[in-house]
């Protein structure tokens, strides 16, 4: 009697076949989910931003300043896409910054005669508005509703009766007066320029307790561009002294 062999490997091809198959569109699905969920946009690249910036704490309102000029852009930044984010240490070992986010007030003081509110650093330069009466900010010159292009600048300083003179006390403001003192004083008057609560364009963009800094102090500004998530800017900065 023959034997007869039966060559059963027809039935193995089309169950491979058809794993093969599930193989290659869970992969496809997996790459096309990957994209959609955002994980693609990593290859986005953000503008590229140069600027020069100071900071300089004279001890008092005249003088103190955050400064940053815009000395070159790769495309115009709208600034309603940008973020501000500063980092700082003191030589007394307090730690401090803050995250400025664009169309978000961060800073009020002054009194019902000059009431100042609004969002800083504010920007002077293409598309802006120059300052009003007591140096009254415009809507345009809030971050966020400015652009960023070669030649803006972005400004930022404490609250006080601006001038290299004496005023009263009372008054209240980052000093006051022509004398470094390093503190803040609540006004006692009605048409004073800083209380308690109030909150200057310097301590928006530097945060709380940025009058303990001192000259050769860094703080470290970074420029951060919202859809992307990355950065476009970053410079450590030393603090001056001088006026």
């Amino acid at each position: 009697m023959k034997r007869k062999y039966v060559n059963k490997d027809e039935a193995v091809s089309p169950v491979v076949g058809v794993m093969l198959m599930l193989v290659v569109t869970i992969i496809i699905a997996a790459v096309v989910s990957a994209f959609a969920g955002g994980l693609g946009s990593g290859t986005q690249k953000p503008p590229s931003v140069s600027a020069e910036t100071s900071i300089t704490n004279s001890g008092y309102y005249y003088g103190s300043q955050f400064s940053m000029v815009i000395t070159g852009v790769s495309d115009p930044v709208p600034t309603k896409d940008v973020k501000i984010v500063t980092r700082w240490r003191a030589r007394d070992g307090t730690n401090n910054g803050t995250t400025v986010y664009p169309n978000v007030q961060n800073f009020q003081y002054g009194n019902a005669s000059s009431p100042n509110k609004g969002i800083a650093p504010w920007g002077a330069g293409p598309g802006t508005d120059g300052f009003g009466m007591f140096n009254t900010k415009k809507d345009t010159q809030w971050f966020g509703n400015y652009t960023l292009t070669a030649g803006m600048s972005m400004r930022a300083y404490p609250a006080g009766a601006w001038g290299p003179i004496s005023v009263p006390a009372t008054y209240g403001g980052y000093g006051p007066g022509p004398v470094a003192t390093y503190v803040y004083t609540d006004a006692t008057s009605p048409d004073g320029y800083h209380i308690a609560t109030d909150v200057d364009g310097m301590q928006a963009v530097l945060g709380m307790d940025w009058n303990k800094l001192r000259p050769g102090d860094i703080v470290n500004v970074k420029l951060v561009h919202i859809p992307t998530g990355k950065m476009m800017y970053e410079q450590d900065v030393a603090v001056k002294g001088v006026i």
